[in-house]
């Protein structure tokens, strides 16, 4: 392996566990609403899907992100 690594970390980060966190609730919940027949429910978990997208861009561009100011990188 060289000196020089190009990892970026695979998303270990504050502003990656949170999106993919929220964006996982959102599909549960979404699941559980297509199956229930809930469609306005379907539509907010949706909404809350993309909501959990923006929020992790906003967390990377306030600093949690890879490498981030405000991020606090753990050793393997």
């Amino acid at each position: 392996m060289s000196a020089e690594s190009t990892d970026q970390g695979h998303g270990h980060s504050p502003a990656a566990w949170t999106a993919v966190t929220v964006m996982l609730i959102a599909f549960t919940l979404g699941t559980f609403a297509f199956w229930f027949d809930q469609a306005w429910l379907v539509w907010a978990s949706a909404g809350l899907l993309a909501a959990g997208a923006l929020l992790g861009w906003i967390m990377k561009k306030a600093g949690y992100g890879v490498n981030g100011a405000k991020s606090d990188p753990k050793g393997h």
